[in-house]
């Protein structure tokens, strides 16, 4: 008889081992690998990983009987707290002086390149002026 508390510690040695990559590009090449039972336990920890990077509602896996798989993910909004009205005010300034968008202007678009530990990533900062105030828009890549 297997120990199954033993698979639940090796999901998460991989979840630590697989932080700091890209859950999904992993997940992609894992149909390559040929221990199955390592490559199940890999992916569930990729799985994790994604869910919470991505703020991920829901990631389900459905297997038909003719035996194929399919995987699908559901993703939430979110609402992050407000760094307050002084901070605020110089996020915007922060940003203006980063992307040499003119705030005052108060409309813009512009990339963002942003490394994170040993990789980058391209972000694109818009600005634009709304009814009653002025908004920046930070996109991620897809």
């Amino acid at each position: 008889m297997k120990d199954t508390g033993s698979l639940h510690l090796k999901v998460q040695e991989l979840c630590d081992c697989y932080a700091t990559t890209d859950p999904l590009k992993e997940m992609s090449a894992i149909k390559n690998d040929d221990d199955r039972e390592e490559a199940a336990l890999k992916w569930l920890a990729l799985a994790a990983l994604h869910g919470v990077n991505s703020n991920a509602k829901k990631i389900s896996v459905f297997l038909s009987d003719e035996g194929t798989v399919t995987v699908s993910a559901e993703y939430r909004e979110a609402v992050l707290p407000s760094p307050g009205p002084e901070i605020g005010q110089s996020i915007f300034d922060a940003l203006g002086r980063i992307t040499h968008i003119d705030i005052e202007e108060g409309k813009g678009k512009t990339p963002l390149a942003l490394g994170i530990r040993d990789s980058s990533l391209e972000l694109e900062v818009k600005m634009k002026a709304k009814s009653g105030g002025k908004k920046i828009s930070i996109r991620f890549p897809e």
